[in-house]
């Protein structure tokens, strides 16, 4: 009688076993299924959002810089260092009017300075181009 009863506890594990091994299978598709759900939302999302407020976050600092030297040229007029970066960042966003404006004071109150009156020659140049 041993022997039926270890044949049916040795079937009874073994099918223990394979319920086991069938159900550990089935929860780690599942699991996988679920990250592989999350991973593609959340590349999806990456993919839409990130492109906007890179350039949105860009153009806010671009305008906060350029409110800053306003403001420095408001308290000095002629602070060289203001002139020079403003005049950088407004041919940055294309305002070459701006640009031009202060580059034009640049030359006059360094008349010596090469490098301003290029910067000059090559806005006169551009804004020609542009009126063309």
């Amino acid at each position: 009688m041993t022997t039926a009863k270890e044949d049916y506890l040795s079937k009874r594990g073994k099918q223990i076993q394979q319920r086991k091994r069938i159900v550990t299978y089935i929860s780690l598709v599942a699991f996988g299924g679920s990250m592989l759900f999350a991973g593609v939302n959340t590349v999806k999302q990456a993919w839409e959002t990130p492109q906007t407020k890179v350039v949105e976050s860009a153009q806010v600092a671009l305008k906060q810089e350029v409110e800053g030297y306003e403001l420095v040229l408001q308290r000095e007029p002629e602070n060289q260092l203001a002139l020079e970066k403003l005049s950088l960042l407004r041919m940055r966003s294309q305002d070459t009017k701006g640009a031009k404006v202060l580059v034009e004071k640049l030359v006059k109150l360094h008349p010596n300075r090469q490098d301003y009156k290029v910067v000059l020659e090559q806005i006169q140049k551009q804004e020609m181009s542009e009126k063309q």
